[in-house]
């Protein structure tokens, strides 16, 4: 199985929710995502949890682990968010995102900081291939016709 780390040195929330996002999305016998920063959250986690709550998303049990070289030597890919100062290993597969810190972490900026992660990781996960695949019967819509109606 893959590894993909969502890490950052600067955007302490982003990775947790990139990874939610990640696991959500992709086949779990493809590919897994584990989320690093290089220090504590200085902000409480309650108001990027409710954010996630909103839209059905539990970040209660994810804790973001420390951010080593080791963590990102295990990685098959390493997705660096914020200013592209995680922990550079020769030749390993890298992507850096430019992620906007929120001017104030409002509800607002929290959900719009959410809504671009969940955008960037469903256009990586389409990309290489790694989504779920729904069975037929997930995408045809259940027809109710009652009489009379």
């Amino acid at each position: 199985m893959r590894k993909v780390l969502f890490a950052s040195t600067h955007h302490h929330n982003g990775p947790q929710i990139a990874a939610a996002f990640f696991n959500a999305f992709c086949a779990p016998a493809l590919v897994k995502a584990v989320s690093a920063v290089s220090k504590s959250p200085d902000r409480a986690p309650n108001e990027v949890a409710e954010a996630m709550t909103e839209i059905g998303f539990d970040l209660s049990a994810g804790r973001a682990q420390p951010l080593t070289a080791e963590l990102v030597r295990s990685a098959d890919l390493v997705v660096c968010l914020g200013r592209g100062e995680c922990p550079v290993v020769p030749g390993q597969r890298r992507i850096d995102w430019t992620v906007e810190e929120p001017t104030s972490w409002s509800r607002e900026h929290l959900r719009s900081l959410r809504d671009e992660l969940r955008a960037k990781v469903w256009r990586l996960v389409a990309k290489e291939g790694w989504y779920k695949l729904q069975p037929v019967s997930a995408l045809r819509q259940p027809q109710v016709l009652e009489a009379g109606v």
